[in-house]
């Protein structure tokens, strides 16, 4: 193989572009990763870590906090001539390969991320929709992303009691009718 064919290839397999920003995944040490996310920020480098709520109930209190969805890693769209700069971030240990080759994250995966994460609420004009008991409706928004069930009865103007079933169990959900495709 010539250098010239085997740089190409690399260039091909590496997926960095010199014009176009992509996404791709690095990994950060414990417990880092919005700390990592900030410093990126700082450098003028996109970085999306994918949190969740969380909320802890004490005896005196509740404590409301965010957490990664993906723990160790913070989600960065760049260029080639930003690579160096983001390996050489504080926490950030590497970046996510398959053997040598680094690989794009499509933008499709990063979107499913933000709606999963609820940081994009996709709604549908769902206003002039009429939904019925025992209709199929899918989640588009939030924790639940992706869930299909079927309406089991009406919680007031907007909401819907949704049978959501996976893994063998049956939830019973409360779910705003913006959040509700039907299927």
């Amino acid at each position: 193989m010539t250098a010239a064919t085997k740089t190409y290839n690399q260039e091909n397999i590496n997926q960095l572009s010199d014009k176009d920003e992509k996404w791709f995944a690095v990994y950060t040490k414990y417990k880092c990763e919005k700390f990592v996310a900030g410093l990126l920020t700082k450098k003028n480098i996109h970085a999306y870590v994918p949190l969740i709520s969380k909320t802890k109930r004490y005896s005196r209190k509740i404590k409301h906090y965010e957490v990664p969805l993906i723990n160790c890693y913070v989600f960065v769209k760049i260029k080639k001539q930003d690579y160096l700069r983001t390996l050489e971030t504080e926490f950030v240990m590497k970046f996510l390969k398959n053997g040598n080759d680094l690989f794009a994250i499509p933008e499709n995966e990063i979107q499913i991320l933000k709606r999963v994460g609820g940081q994009v609420e996709e709604s549908f004009e769902n206003a002039t929709l009429s939904l019925n008991e025992g209709q199929l409706v899918e989640v588009v928004s939030g924790q639940l992303t992706g869930m299909r069930g079927k309406i089991i009865n009406r919680a007031g103007k907007k909401n819907f009691v949704v049978a959501l079933e996976t893994i063998g169990y049956h939830l019973q959900v409360n779910i705003d009718l913006k959040w509700l495709k039907p299927v």
